[in-house]
C-alpha cells in the first residue's frame, strides 16, 4: 500500500513539473532570443508560485498561526487557479500558432509577389500607368521613350528636327545633379527592400525581409503574441472568477412538487446555503453577505448543508458570528459537512448551536407539515461520527413527506432506500473551476442542480463561497430557495 502511494505521489508530481515546464517554456523561453533576465524571472514566479501554494495548504492543515495562515492563503490559492488556466491557455495556443504562422506567411508571400512585380516593370505595386511613365530612369535609351529615334522630347523645349545647331538628344549631358538610377540608393518603400531574406533568424526559424517580422523573427513574434495573449486570457478569467466570489452568491429559485406534501405546505420556501468556506480568504464580511442574502429571500427554514468552514473556533469564531442574525419562520439548521471533520466537528456543533442553528446529528425533527432529517457527512465515519439512517430515519411515519440534508450528493443512495421525498445537498461546488466540473461528474451522481432518483428528488447547490481559490469559473455561486409545491394543492 505504501509503495503504491509513493508510486502515485511521484505520479502526480511528475506531471505538475512537466506541465509548470511546458507553461514556462512557452510564456518565457520560447518569447526571448537567449537565455537572460526573463527567463530566470519567468522561472522564479513558477516556482515561487507553487511553493506559496504548498505553504498555503500545508499551513492551513497543520493549524498555523492564522495570521501566517491569512499571508499565504491570498498568493498561494490565487496562483493554483492562475496556474490552471495559464496551462489551457497555452494548449488553445497551440491551435493559433500554425494558423498564425501561415496567414503571416502567406502575407509575406503575397508582398513579396508584388515586390517582385514592381522591379520587373520598374513600377511600384502600388503605382498608376501614369506614373509609371513619370518614373522611367533618366538613362534610358531613346528607343525606348519614344517613336522618334533620333530627337526624343523633353518637357523644356519643343521637338526642332530642322535646325542644324540643335544637338541630338543622346549628346546632351545629364544634369549633374542628377544620379543614375541604380546608384539610387534604396529605401524602405522600394521594391527590393521587400524581397524576403532566406536566412534564418537567431532562433533557427525563417526570418523574411518581405515581412516586417524579419526582426525579429516571424516565429519569434508569433511566439509572443501568443503567450501574451494566453496570459491575458488566464489573468482575466480568473480576475473575473474572483471577483464573482467576492461580490456575493446569487440568489436561484426552484420549485420542487412533492407527492406527499399537504396542500397547506404548498409554497413553502427552504433557503438552501451550502460550502461558505468561512477560512483564511473568506471572513466575517463575507459571511454577512451570505446572511444579508438569506435574510432578504424571507424563508420559512433555514438549511446550512454543511462545509461552513476551514478552520477552528478558536480562529473562525468571529467570523461565524453574523449567522446568529439569520431569520426564519421555522428556524435554521445545520449538519456536517467533510470539512467540518478537518476543523473539529464537536467544537463546531456546539458553536453553530450557540449561534442560534439546530444541529441535525443523525436526528429528525417533525415540522407542522412534513419531516425534517439530516445526517452526518460520511467523512466522519473516521471519528465514529458517521451517518446514521436508521437513527434519522427508521421509526418516521412515512405517509408524511421529508426533506433530508445530507451533504453530498453520494447519499441518495440511501436516502432512496428510507423512502425521502426530497434531499438538499452541496459538496460539489458545481466543479468550481471548469473543466472541474468533469471530474466532479465522474465523482457524483449529480453535479448541481435538480434531478430524481426513483420516487427520491435530489438538489444539489454550487455553493456560497469557494475552497482553496476564492474563484469560480463556469460555476456561480448561489443560495438556493427552494419552493415546495404541493400536488395536492
Amino acid at each position: 500500500m505504501v509503495v503504491v502511494f509513493v508510486l502515485a505521489a511521484l505520479l502526480v508530481v511528475g506531471v505538475l513539473v512537466t506541465a509548470n515546464w511546458y507553461v514556462w517554456r512557452r510564456l518565457f523561453r520560447d518569447t526571448t532570443r537567449a537565455p537572460g533576465p526573463v527567463r530566470r524571472i519567468g522561472a522564479a514566479v513558477i516556482a515561487g508560485g507553487w511553493v506559496l501554494t504548498v505553504g498555503a495548504l500545508v499551513a492551513e492543515r497543520a493549524g498555523a498561526p492564522f495570521w501566517l495562515q491569512r499571508v499565504l492563503a491570498w498568493p498561494g490559492f490565487l496562483w493554483l487557479a492562475l496556474s490552471l488556466y495559464l496551462l489551457l491557455a497555452v494548449v488553445a495556443g497551440e491551435i493559433v500558432r500554425p494558423l498564425l504562422r501561415r496567414y503571416l506567411e502567406r502575407r509575406a508571400a503575397a508582398r513579396q509577389a508584388r515586390a517582385t512585380t514592381g522591379a520587373e516593370t520598374g513600377v511600384e505595386p502600388s503605382a498608376s500607368p501614369a506614373a509609371a511613365d513619370e518614373r522611367i530612369p533618366a538613362g534610358t535609351a531613346p528607343s525606348q521613350t519614344s517613336d522618334a529615334p533620333d530627337t526624343p522630347q523633353t518637357s523644356d523645349a519643343p521637338q526642332t528636327s530642322d535646325t542644324p545647331d540643335t544637338p541630338k538628344a543622346p549628346d546632351t549631358p545629364k544634369a549633374p545633379d542628377t544620379p543614375k538610377a541604380p546608384d539610387t540608393p534604396e529605401s524602405p518603400d522600394t521594391p527590393s527592400s521587400r524581397t524576403t531574406d532566406t536566412t534564418e533568424g537567431a532562433d533557427g526559424s525563417d526570418a523574411g525581409a518581405a515581412s516586417p517580422l524579419a526582426r525579429p523573427s516571424r516565429r519569434l513574434f508569433v511566439s509572443r503574441v501568443v503567450a501574451g495573449a494566453a496570459a491575458a486570457a488566464a489573468v482575466g478569467t480568473v480576475g473575473h472568477g474572483t471577483y464573482g466570489v467576492l461580490s456575493g452568491p446569487k440568489v436561484k429559485r426552484v420549485t420542487v412538487p412533492l407527492a406527499r406534501l399537504p396542500r397547506a405546505a404548498h409554497g413553502f420556501r427552504i433557503a438552501v446555503v451550502s460550502d461558505i468556506h468561512l477560512g483564511p480568504v473568506l471572513g466575517r464580511g463575507f459571511a454577512q453577505q451570505v446572511v444579508d442574502t438569506i435574510n432578504s429571500t424571507q424563508p420559512d427554514l433555514v438549511a446550512v448543508v454543511g462545509d461552513l468552514v476551514d478552520g477552528s473556533v478558536k480562529d473562525l469564531g468571529p467570523a461565524a458570528a453574523p449567522l446568529s442574525q439569520l431569520k426564519a419562520r421555522h428556524g435554521a439548521y445545520f449538519v456536517t459537512g467533510n470539512h467540518e471533520y478537518f476543523s473539529g466537528a464537536e467544537q463546531w456543533v456546539a458553536e453553530v448551536r450557540r449561534l442560534g442553528l439546530l444541529p441535525l446529528e443523525n436526528a429528525r425533527t417533525e415540522l407542522p407539515h412534513f419531516d425534517l432529517a439530516g445526517v452526518n457527512d460520511v467523512a466522519g465515519e473516521d471519528e465514529g461520527q458517521g451517518p446514521d439512517y436508521a437513527r434519522a430515519l427508521g421509526d418516521r411515519d412515512r405517509s408524511r413527506a421529508c426533506v433530508l440534508l445530507a451533504h453530498q450528493p453520494v447519499q441518495i443512495h440511501d436516502a432512496v432506500d428510507h423512502g425521502v421525498d426530497l434531499q438538499l445537498s452541496g459538496h460539489t461546488h458545481g466543479g468550481q473551476l471548469w473543466p472541474g466540473n468533469l471530474i466532479a461528474g465522474a465523482a457524483n451522481p449529480t453535479v448541481a442542480g435538480l434531478e430524481r432518483y426513483g420516487d427520491t428528488q435530489l438538489y444539489v447547490s454550487r455553493g456560497a463561497g469557494a475552497w482553496g481559490p476564492p474563484t469560480r469559473v463556469g460555476a456561480p455561486s448561489d443560495i438556493t430557495v427552494i419552493e415546495l409545491a404541493s400536488r395536492k394543492a
